[in-house]
């Protein structure tokens, strides 16, 4: 099996959300428990932000999502509060790697026409990404996942993917 799929409601972020806004710098400090942190997500953008995501919820975002250093801890956040998909118009280079790494399934396709609350599908299959506003009705090509990096997503992360497959680094 090769495929995967996700279902929430769309959390709507702007265009250049760095690492700092998704946690802050200083919360790393405290602790490295993603559920720890997970209270402390996006509140130097919105002290409310956390409580208001449900989990399974999709996160959409605009231009540049993850820019800003290359904390790992910005994307572990995201499985704790339960994302376990994004979707953006583009991401930093890092992020993207570290997302995928940690089996957070990353979408790169148009999001200026989603409302925070939208009906979001996010799913994979045989390398194909695909994003469906079930609430707009649009369905979006999102490209293609490289095999080796669906490998990754399917076995829930890299730390997973190679203990799963016996590979050391």
């Amino acid at each position: 099996m090769n495929a995967m799929k996700f279902a929430g409601q769309a959390r709507v972020v702007g265009d250049n959300i760095n690492t700092d806004y998704i946690i802050s710098s200083r919360r790393k400090r405290d602790s490295q428990d993603r559920n720890y942190m997970a209270q402390y997500f996006m509140e130097d953008l919105d002290p409310m932000f956390a409580s208001r995501v449900n989990p399974g919820d999709i996160l959409v975002a605009g231009e540049n999502f993850g820019c800003g250093s290359a904390m790992e801890v910005a994307a572990i956040v995201m499985l704790g509060v339960g994302i376990p998909a994004i979707v953006a118009k583009s991401y930093s280079r890092t992020y993207f790697r570290n997302g995928i790494n940690n089996g957070i399934l990353l979408a790169r396709c148009d999001t200026s026409g989603v409302e925070d609350g939208d009906a979001i599908e996010v799913s994979i299959d045989d390398g194909a990404v695909t994003v469906c506003n079930r609430t707009k009705k649009q369905t979006f090509s999102a490209g293609r996942l490289a095999p080796m990096l669906v490998e990754i997503l399917l076995a829930g992360g890299l730390v997973h993917y190679m203990r799963t497959k016996g590979k050391s680094t």
